[in-house]
């Protein structure tokens, strides 16, 4: 090599600086975004058990404050030694998980009905001309009246409220998928069609992926109103489950043995939509999530 030709010198302690400095500059921010997530996390669980607790403090005393006698609406106390008597003496937790699985079972069947149904009109258009007139009238009928004709059919089993909880749960999914399938983007769709894709792919790779945030919208109103079907079956005709202790509570004249029925059916809606809401969570992680703040 002749001395004429340039020379290129690397300094070692350049590049270290260089790379380092990137690094300490994003150090601290994502400490700080992991800290400011951290602190609204805290300051919204605190909100919300503030609110619990103003809410049991006002159950406990401004009805006493009014004058109002326990058998109308009894102090949140009463209410609890009620609950620790009846589970402890009057097989709670059987009737609980009786009532547990008809919701679980009448969901998921609702579910998996409104979504084939839901698939099968989507595609069909012909099929929702023919069909929808009678989806339509089984909807509107009041659920509750079917109610005693599933009893009179089924016995006093857990059949007719499942029954029930599953016309209530078809019908908001069957509606969700339908839409969402009817309103694939149809560019998409052209897409995959010029790469020779066969009917079932094209479902499989765009149409079903469309349709997953509806299916789960309807998904977490299915999973309040399998609740409501449950409970409307065994105050029907039911001999176990919390609809039954409810209705014996009510004819002993127990006030607070109502409201234990009530926050037990409360407890079996809520893990039932947090199921749902870490299920989407865990399927749609994909889905970018938008947070917004007013503060």
């Amino acid at each position: 090599m002749s001395s004429d030709s340039p020379t290129i010198r690397l300094d070692p302690s350049a590049g270290t600086k260089n790379q380092a400095a990137p690094a300490s500059v994003a150090g601290p921010q994502k400490a700080g975004g992991s800290a400011l997530i951290s602190k609204r996390q805290v300051w919204t669980i605190f909100c919300s058990l503030l609110v619990l607790a103003l809410f049991l403090a006002t159950w406990q005393w401004v009805p006493g404050w009014f004058g109002m006698p326990e058998f109308i609406l009894p102090k949140f106390t009463t209410v609890v030694r009620e609950g620790i008597h009846m589970w402890h003496t009057g097989n709670f937790l059987e009737h609980f998980n009786i009532t547990a699985l008809e919701v679980i079972v009448g969901f998921v069947l609702g579910a998996f009905l409104g979504l084939f149904v839901g698939v099968i009109l989507g595609l069909s258009p012909t099929t929702e001309s023919v069909l929808s007139p009678y989806i339509l009238a089984l909807q509107i009928a009041p659920k509750v009246a079917f109610a005693p004709l599933f009893v009179m059919w089924l016995g006093y089993t857990i059949y007719p409220k499942i029954l029930v909880a599953l016309l209530i749960v078809f019908f908001p999914i069957m509606v969700n998928v339908l839409s969402a399938i009817r309103t694939v983007d149809p560019d998409m769709v052209n897409l995959v069609r010029t790469l020779n894709a066969s009917r079932w792919q094209i479902f499989r790779l765009v149409e079903f992926p469309s349709a997953l945030p509806a299916l789960f919208s309807g998904l977490r109103i299915g999973a309040t109103l399998a609740v409501v079907g449950v409970t409307v079956g065994e105050l029907v005709g039911g001999n176990k489950g919390l609809g039954f202790l409810l209705v014996d509570a009510e004819g002993q004249g127990n006030t607070a043995g109502v409201f234990v029925a009530i926050v037990g059916l409360t407890v079996i809606g809520i893990a039932a939509y947090a199921a749902v809401v870490w299920a989407e969570r865990r399927c749609l992680h994909y889905i970018p999530k938008v947070h917004t703040s007013t503060v």
